[in-house]
């Protein structure tokens, strides 16, 4: 069962029909601990209660971007927005198993994420 959108701000969130976290995050800024406090607090009021995890994971982060690529480091963005699932999805991000971190321009600037459990 596929559950719509729920918005609030800047960031918006889905669960999928098979089970993943999608996140969307419109904007972007180069400080990349921004986005912990951003999503943490979109996860503790907006978003309905996650039950965490105790498997591996699999997450996918995009950093879209319109015109030169900001700088900012790949590493620290994926960083937060793990730590910001830590509690929601997972327990410990420990447990991410795949990470796959992009940049790529895009019509406008903004953050994509995927968190889906790993299926043994």
């Amino acid at each position: 069962m596929s559950a719509g959108w729920i918005q609030s701000g800047k960031v918006r969130a889905r669960i999928t029909g098979d089970g993943a976290l999608e996140v969307a995050c419109t904007g972007l800024t180069t400080q990349t601990k921004y986005y912990k406090t951003l999503l943490r607090e979109f996860f503790r009021k907006d978003f309905p209660r996650l039950r965490p995890g105790y498997g591996d994971y699999s997450v996918h982060i995009v950093m879209e971007h319109l015109g030169e690529a900001p700088w900012m480091d790949l590493d620290n963005l994926a960083k937060a927005l793990l730590d910001s699932l830590v509690g929601n999805v997972f327990e410990d991000d420990r447990q991410v198993a795949r990470l796959l971190v992009e940049r790529r321009g895009a019509e406008r600037d903004g953050i994509w994420m995927r968190a889906e459990a790993i299926e043994v």
